[in-house]
């Protein structure tokens, strides 16, 4: 998989120290008496990884040791694909300081490089298969981790989808059923909404897709249906209004991905980039030598 360019300005520094500050505080709270017994002396250590994957989450790495005061030397760039077992980047500070950040920086950087890895696993598949659509995260994110997860997806090619509730007006089931139906719905929404936002409705049937596009959504949601009813609902719902984009959503994966591609679908959205995937095994070494480029070193 090729590199990404370099993302890492999208992130709002005073938010990012903002995460790390209360990322490290919920892990030392009060004393930590590991770190007394190595004291203040200088040390370096080794970042390395240990399973295969897509190098994501840098940004949130450095900035846990920033707060720190230690700095992070990189080996290898973000976006980067990752071999076991690949000298990944050095860390200089106080021996202490080192091992206070080390379990909150290794877990950002993993969950982070896993999200980013099943993300480029799925764009692989749609650049392979030609399909020209786009491949997407959803909201469904771990809560206070939100950022680094959607920032992982992007890291890893596919599109973060909607950050927030405010992002994009998007209308469930559970909205359509509470007022009624899918028009007033709509036309509620548009009442607050402004001229800027777009407008997504879920829909369960070509009927209800067919409304919300007469109502006058943006993005119409085909949700949870069989790749088998998802191709000619698309493709009529397209022929009856071309302008509208068509999202699938529900019951996609990786291993079924292929199945759902279709010139009338924009996009796919897939909840188990962000619920699913499996970390990146990084570690985290206080090393006296210097290891030679691709190393393990401990």
């Amino acid at each position: 998989m090729a590199s990404r360019p370099d993302l890492s300005h999208l992130l709002p520094p005073l938010r990012l120290r903002q995460l790390v500050q209360d990322w490290l505080q919920e892990d030392a709270p009060a004393f930590d008496p590991a770190g007394c017994a190595v004291g203040e002396r200088s040390e370096r250590a080794v970042l390395s990884c240990k399973s295969t994957g897509l190098l994501a989450g840098c940004p949130f790495f450095e900035a846990v040791f920033a707060e720190l005061g230690c700095t992070v030397e990189w080996v290898q760039p973000e976006g980067a694909w990752l071999q076991p077992v690949t000298h990944v980047a050095e860390v200089s500070g106080k021996a202490r300081h080192l091992l206070l950040g080390e379990r909150t920086a290794l877990n950002c950087l993993g969950r982070c490089s896993g999200v980013a890895t099943a993300a480029g696993r799925a764009c692989q598949l749609a650049r392979e298969a030609g399909w020209p659509g786009r491949v997407a995260g959803t909201r469904k994110t771990t809560p206070g981790f939100r950022l680094a997860e959607k920032y992982a997806l992007l890291v890893g090619g596919a599109s973060g989808h909607r950050y927030d509730l405010g992002d994009l007006v998007m209308l469930k089931d559970n909205h359509v059923w509470a007022v009624g139906g899918i028009a007033q719905a709509v036309r509620e929404a548009q009442r607050v909404a402004g001229f800027h936002l777009k407008l997504e409705v879920e829909c369960r049937s070509l009927e209800e897709a067919l409304e919300a596009a007469e109502a006058g959504a943006d993005i119409v949601m085909l949700d949870n249906f069989s790749p088998e009813d998802l191709h000619p609902a698309a493709r009529a719902l397209k022929a009856a209004h071309p302008r509208v984009m068509v999202e699938a959503s529900g019951g996609i994966s990786e291993e079924n991905l292929s199945q759902f591609f279709s010139p009338y679908v924009d996009i796919l959205s897939l909840g188990c980039l962000t619920q699913s995937a499996r970390a990146v095994d990084f570690s985290l070494k206080i090393s006296r030598e210097t290891p030679p480029p691709g190393e393990f070193a401990f």
